[in-house]
């Protein structure tokens, strides 16, 4: 076993700063009491800062997907059009969230590695309707690509102005730039894990007043994730079910260290980051999956050659003690991916190349010591506005 605390390099859970593991230890509270209604009204205040929204912003306690279940069945009715436009597995798993509590979906499936294009989400849209929703991903972790969100969020409203707009933010909202009021979105989901440096559990949903207008009428079938009674808590302080307290401890502390830190550097730090590691893979020899035009700075994902067996290269990244995801659906075996998000610094990703490095060397591949390392700082520096 290794001794050390490993570098967990994966999409999520990410990694928790110390401060915020320690937060989770704390004693808990009554979550009918007012201590709890205190830490519930500070963190929304504080979330719809990061949302940049004016909007309701509610807390389910469920995973991402179950996030993503109550903005289906909060707003929309067995029957309901909605246009799924999904760019990989995740993309996939709305689309499908829908399709189980019976709406009439039509996907817009995009080349894994490829971006969402706003002409052909318009031109989807002006040939069939009337369109109730349409479900966007902002950042897709199964293939590296953030989605131009503003452009498509137009796009839809150029071409069917009456549909809801329904976005998957969870692995890039806290991360990388992101406007819900600015952009016109009503539902916005994002997840605990991932760049806001705290335990799974939590979702958060942001809710236009447009949103709610569809709600009062919406029929499909909702209990736990009805977010109508978890506005209806909220306004008292509370949640309609029992909350996950410990991961709402440790999310009060990771929102003030991200309001310390700033919106401009946090975005500015994964840019950073998202850099080093598309510089240092390249400079192994990997092809990189994302359509560098749209490449994630909160995760990539790299070609593994054919000559270079996963479990074999996995298994000796992880006796170093670096930590990086496979592939998914039909990249898995095929790829691997580097997360870069929430509680990431550039040393840490200047940690992963040397891991990688020595990893490759080891496996007989022709790998010039240090160079991924010296192009990640390079990159990361550039990024910074520290380098030429």
């Amino acid at each position: 076993m290794n001794r050390f605390e490993p570098n967990l390099r994966i999409p999520g859970p990410t990694s928790l700063p110390d401060a915020v593991r320690e937060a989770g230890a704390r004693q808990m509270v009554n979550h009918r009491g007012p201590e709890f209604a205190v830490l519930q009204n500070r963190i929304i205040d504080r979330l719809k800062t990061f949302f940049k929204t004016q909007n309701d912003v509610l807390i389910v306690t469920a995973a991402g997907t179950g996030g993503l279940e109550s903005a289906i069945v909060s707003f929309l009715s067995p029957g309901d059009k909605v246009l799924a436009v999904t760019i990989g597995a995740f993309g996939d798993r709305f689309a499908k969230i829908a399709t189980v509590y019976g709406a009439d979906v039509t996907k817009q499936s995009y080349e894994w590695g490829k971006a969402a294009e706003p002409a052909k989400v318009a031109e989807a849209l002006a040939a069939g309707g009337p369109w109730k929703a349409v479900l966007l991903t902002q950042n897709e972790t199964s293939t590296a690509v953030t989605n131009p969100i503003a452009e498509l969020a137009a796009a839809v409203k150029a071409a069917a102005p009456d549909a809801l707009i329904l976005v998957d933010a969870i692995s890039g909202l806290g991360a990388v730039p992101f406007e819900t009021d600015a952009w016109g979105l009503d539902v916005v989901v994002s997840g605990s894990q991932k760049a806001w440096m705290v335990a799974p559990g939590l979702s958060f949903v942001a809710v236009s007043p447009r949103a709610w207008e569809a709600a009062a009428v919406a029929k499909m079938p909702k209990f736990y994730f009805d977010l109508a009674a978890h506005k209806t808590s909220a306004e008292s302080g509370q949640t309609p079910w029992t909350p996950a307290v410990a991961v709402m401890f440790q999310l009060d502390v990771a929102l003030e260290m991200m309001e310390q830190e700033t919106l401009p550097e946090i975005w500015k730090r994964h840019t950073a980051v998202g850099a080093a590691v598309r510089a240092g893979l390249q400079t192994l020899g990997f092809k990189l999956l994302a359509d560098p035009a749209f490449a994630s700075d909160t995760v990539t994902g790299a070609w593994l050659p054919e000559d270079l067996d996963w479990k074999a290269f996995n298994g000796k990244l992880r006796k170093l003690g670096l930590v990086v995801a496979g592939g998914q659906g039909a990249l898995k075996g095929k790829i691997f991916r580097i997360g870069h998000l929430g509680h990431v610094t550039v040393p840490a990703i200047l940690n992963a190349m040397a891991v990688l490095e020595q990893t490759l060397i080891e496996l007989d591949r022709p790998v010039k010591p240090g160079a991924a390392v010296e192009a990640a700082q390079v990159a990361a520096l550039r990024a910074l506005g520290l380098a030429k």
